[in-house]
């Protein structure tokens, strides 16, 4: 099998979305006003969130995400206190790459039959996550689809504020700039679906296997909160001007890092090693290491761009909020916007990685 199949054979085909993806794009900017009206997106789509012109040089910044398949490892605990945390996490983590700061979320939360203790549950979860974030759970809307949902799914959807001029999208990154990883707690809420089909249907590992890798069973490691990183990067914003770019690292992982604006690639030579699950996963699930880094963050949960001489106090900031962090790599100059790990012989370019 190669390796890009075993994300698609566990039922998530990158390829298709993509392809779906463009034809949504082609017809939904029809619908959007001319540059500088009222309600104007202010980018294109692609980004972490788009950012809504609502007059007066402000902009409302919108993003939406759920979940996914970590859901299903929820279900498997009977455990559903913490999936708030990952729902709130997945948006406001997106909306502090345009420089906004969050203010509010949504949730949509489509269960097979409704269970009131698995509801309040998840609610304490979104709660938690709404006070890391420093925001309201403003409303939602709770749907009984038995028909076509067998467990449950959950989704958000967050607002924040950036003042249209100072929208980040990390356009005046240059050669030389540096990028700070900041630790991930674990998998966080990316690649569940090919982490299950390796561990328990590959392998045959039941929920409460514990590895001594991992130290506590493998459902607790899976279902750990996706971190928040809201207030850490709020006070970067603030304390350090010359910030160039902020990039969540979720789904594609390092790929993400070209979805800033400038023409520029990434050398990143000085990764830690990643958490013993990736392995795990790796592993018993027989998955390439340029399919694992396409996938999974590897262990860094969100980066930060700047020039060298901002990096110390970038650093200081994370330290004192108790984050781990350090500079993994620097920005050069590549037109192809090209993402290399020099320590794995892979070069990343689009939605894939390849030895070279």
């Amino acid at each position: 099998m190669s390796e890009q199949q075993r994300y698609r054979e566990a039922g998530v085909d990158i390829a298709a979305a993509e392809a779906g993806l463009e034809k949504i794009i082609a017809t939904i900017t029809g619908t959007w006003p001319k540059p500088g009206e009222f309600g104007a997106p202010a980018l294109g789509i692609g980004y972490f969130a788009n950012v809504i012109d609502i007059g007066g040089g402000t902009g409302l910044a919108i993003c939406t995400d759920g979940v996914g398949t970590k859901s299903v490892i929820a279900d498997m605990l009977n455990k559903y206190d913490t999936i708030g945390i990952d729902c709130v996490a997945m948006n406001v983590n997106d909306l502090i790459c345009v420089g906004a700061r969050p203010l509010s979320m949504v949730d949509y939360i489509a269960v097979g039959r409704a269970d009131a203790t698995m509801l309040g549950a998840i609610a304490a979860g979104l709660a938690e996550g709404a006070r890391q974030a420093g925001i309201s759970i403003s409303g939602g809307e709770i749907a009984q689809l038995r028909d076509v949902v067998t467990g449950f799914d959950l989704v958000g959807m967050a607002v924040g504020l950036v003042p249209l001029d100072r929208i980040l999208l990390g356009r005046d990154l240059e050669p030389g700039d540096q990028v700070i990883g900041i630790a991930a707690s674990g998998i966080h809420a990316n690649g569940l679906s090919l982490a299950r089909r390796a561990l328990f249907e590959y392998a045959g590992f039941g929920i409460g296997h514990v590895f001594p890798e991992l130290g506590v069973p493998l459902g607790e490691e899976l279902l750990r909160p996706t971190l928040i990183y809201v207030p850490e990067a709020l006070e970067i914003l603030g304390a350090v001007p010359g910030v160039k770019a902020l990039v969540n690292i979720t789904g594609d992982g390092f790929l993400n890092l070209p979805r800033v604006a400038a023409p520029v690639g990434f050398v990143l030579d000085n990764l830690p090693r990643p958490p013993a699950i990736f392995e795990l996963i790796r592993r018993y699930g027989e998955i390439g290491e340029p399919e694992m880094y396409e996938v999974f963050n590897m262990g860094v949960g969100f980066c930060v761009l700047a020039a060298p001489r901002d990096c110390a106090r970038i650093l200081e900031i994370l330290a004192r909020r108790g984050r781990t962090a350090q500079v993994i790599g620097r920005v050069v100059a590549d037109e192809t916007k090209s993402v290399r790990l020099p320590q794995l012989g892979l070069i990343g370019a689009g939605k894939h990685f390849h030895h070279g």
